[in-house]
């Protein structure tokens, strides 16, 4: 039972990898790219789920799936153009199609009535189509003209090519998963030269005839370099259902055109070829050979991968946490010993710490995940909010291949479709406002993800109104967010967007209106160790920004002291260390201060007072300047008292036990097992500026 549900688990993982695919295919059907391999892609995905679905007997999913294949069947065929209405329907039956899959995998069960609405609908713009108990026995002869034939006349075959005599025969279990013979037998012929055979010697009389049963059964004799594995991946989805045998010829090769019958003849004779390998008589029999024997060629064909439990890579994560803070402890204690000095000692630390460093890149790199698949997801969320706002959008992607920790791109699912939704419901105008504006009458959502500074920055960018600073304004005072008599800076207005329960909407939606999108978004991110910011030009667009850390596991830090108190810095957001020279400091007004860095100004924050450690600088503090990032693509000073060492430092979330705390990102342990807080200098920067101003309240803790 358990192996069952293993493979169970594993047919919904690859279901959400073909979903994946059927979606990216039918967006480059919907922008051009109406090409022979695409469309045959899309159609394998459909027809892929379809098997899976049949073997776990999962009757509603299989029956949707057959008739939305039948329809792109056609497209492939070239019975049907992708015009805007039939795309616009394949969309729609694709999305239901992930709708139904995701039941299926939590037990549940779909709408039929709903189902069969889609597909229907589907078909119309088709053209119309079959009932589902036609479309059950229709059968099409698959056509032999053209490139399928065998010439008569054989010519010499290229290197690597042979001749396959394969045999297959459905049961009768076959055609009641929904599985259809004519199109896996033009999969198996659609690369390569061959001839097929129809044997329907099995057939009873008119009398004994029973249409439930299966008597039908083909010969397949094709030139071809595909190995026989290959060839036997195109029938694992009716593997146990019928009959099937593949044998290679032994050269030279007759000539088989004239020596095959006609599909009305008698029995088919047999045909000299060496002993045949059996493919689904019984589970044992369809497992490959050894990797030996079945291997292409060094250098050719996918890289193995296997599939590990997250739960086993997240244990290797906490295990690596543990043994990096071991080492700065096993470090610490050798430096602090009387022997610490010698050549020999100092190499082995060195080599340790290496060794740590490339444990930790090769874990990371394996929970490491593009964000491909949850843009994708994307796409969809543009579609339903567009048709429920009544506007026309488009999504477009870029840094898709960004890879990101696993556990990131997770939680990152519910803030982005909040951003999504928010940017074609509020921010994007009516066509026909667009239309009067000289904008095109379709909105364009752009939806980006890139690395930047040790860091992952994902943005949202809209084409549409901008923020009407105004509107906003008004609606905080109206609902008493904000003093009516209160100055507020362009940026302090954007950042109304997130307070609870502020919303622009006139009226509740199914998209807003109730003032929890926003805020959700700053939420989530902040729980992951992340800020999110706002920028918008009236009349122009919106773009909202997530910058988040790469991992929530280890980071480069570096270890400094402010006010009696070790914290650490990202080495990532570090540019630069310096020593400020007389008529470096300028102050603005009475308490805030800038550095003049070679012509740049930069604010200027003392940690120690910043974080409430200290009330003013003592003589000999606040000597040394670390110059660092922020998400503006600006710079900050921040003053310290001395700096310790680099090392790299394991991250200990503080929201859960303690709260979120303005400045600072999370926790780590040192090597003499003391907790130091590490800082988030934008963070810190945003809260306050001012030298003298704390901004966090640890002192009083």
């Amino acid at each position: 039972m358990a192996g069952l549900i293993d493979l169970r688990d594993i047919f919904f993982v690859e279901a959400d990898e073909l979903l994946s695919a059927l979606e990216e295919g039918l967006r480059a059907i919907q922008t051009g790219a109406h090409d022979t391999d695409t469309v045959n892609a899309v159609f394998r995905a459909v027809h892929s789920i379809k098997g899976g679905a049949g073997a776990f007997d999962l009757k509603a999913l299989v029956g949707f799936a057959h008739r939305f294949e039948t329809v792109l069947d056609a497209l492939r065929a070239g019975k049907l153009q992708p015009e805007p209405a039939l795309l616009g329907g394949l969309l729609h039956a694709s999305d239901h199609l992930a709708d139904m899959i995701s039941a299926a995998r939590q037990g549940n069960a779909t709408d039929p009535e709903h189902d069969e609405r889609v597909i229907a609908a589907l078909e119309q713009h088709a053209g119309g189509g079959g009932s589902k108990e036609e479309e059950a026995f229709v059968f099409e002869p698959l056509a032999l003209d053209g490139p399928f034939g065998i010439d008569a006349v054989r010519l010499p075959l290229p290197s690597g090519t042979r001749d396959v005599t394969l045999t297959f025969r459905p049961h009768a279990g076959a055609f009641a998963s929904g599985h259809d013979p004519c199109l896996l037998l033009r999969d198996l012929c659609a690369d390569d030269p061959a001839e097929v055979c129809l044997d329907q010697s099995a057939l009873p009389d008119a009398n004994s005839f029973d249409p439930g049963q299966s008597y039908l059964g083909w010969k397949v004799i094709l030139q071809t370099e595909r190995t026989d594995p290959q060839l036997l991946a195109i029938f694992e989805f009716i593997d146990g259902i019928c009959d099937l045998t593949i044998a290679s010829a032994a050269p030279p090769i007759p000539d088989v055109a004239a020596s095959l019958p006609p599909p009305s003849s008698p029995p088919l004779a047999p045909v000299p070829s060496a002993p045949p390998i059996p493919a689904n008589t019984a589970p044992a029999q369809t497992s490959a050979p050894p990797a030996a024997a079945v291997s292409p060629a060094a250098g050719t064909g996918p890289r193995p991968t296997i599939r590990v439990d997250i739960d086993r890579v997240d244990r290797l994560v906490d295990i690596l946490g543990e043994l990096v803070i071991h080492q700065a402890m096993l470090t610490e204690a050798i430096e602090q010993s009387p022997g610490f000095g010698s050549v020999e000692v100092d190499r082995s630390l060195d080599q340790l710490r290496q060794l740590s460093r490339q444990i930790q890149e090769s874990v990371m790199a394996i929970r490491a995940q593009p964000v491909k698949p949850l843009f994708d997801r994307m796409h969809r969320i543009v579609r339903e909010a567009s048709m429920a706002a009544g506007k026309a959008a488009r999504l477009v992607t870029e840094g898709e291949a960004t890879e990101v920790d696993k556990t990131i791109i997770e939680r990152l699912a519910d803030p982005l479709t909040h951003m999504i939704r928010n940017a074609v419901d509020h921010g994007l105008e009516k066509p026909s406002r667009r239309t009067d504006l000289g904008k095109p009458s379709e909105g364009v959502i752009k939806l980006a993800a890139a690395h930047r500074s040790g860091r992952i920055v994902i943005t949202v960018q809209d084409d549409g109104a901008g923020i009407d600073r105004e509107k906003v304004r008004q609606i905080a005072i109206d609902k008493g967010l904000v003093a009516a008599s209160a100055e507020l800076t362009p940026q302090e207005i954007d950042a109304l967007l997130f307070l609870p329960g502020f919303s622009t909407a006139t009226e509740v939606s199914a998209l807003s209106g109730r003032g929890v999108g926003m805020d959700v978004v700053r939420s989530e991110i902040a729980g992951l160790g992340g800020r999110v910011g706002i920028t918008s030009v009236r009349g122009l667009g919106t773009t909202l920004t997530i910058s988040l850390p790469l991992t929530l596991a280890v980071l480069d830090g570096m270890v400094f002291v402010a006010a009696g108190q070790t914290l650490v810095l990202p080495v990532s957001a570090i540019i630069e260390t310096l020593r400020p020279e007389p008529g470096m400091r300028h102050s603005l007004g009475q308490a805030d201060s800038v550095l003049d860095v070679r012509g740049r100004c930069m604010p200027l924050i003392d940690v120690g007072m910043a974080l409430g450690f200290r009330r003013s600088l003592q003589p000999g503090e606040g000597e040394i300047v670390v110059v660092v990032e922020r998400g503006d693509d600006g710079a900050i000073a921040l003053m310290v008292d001395g700096i310790r060492d680099q090392r790299q430092v394991v991250i200990k979330g503080l929201e859960a036990n303690y709260g979120q705390i303005p400045g600072i990102a999370a926790a780590t342990v040192l090597g003499d097992g003391s907790v130091a807080l590490i800082l988030d200098p934008t963070d810190l920067a945003a809260s306050g500026q001012s030298p003298s101003r704390p901004v966090s309240p640890l002192a009083a803790e």
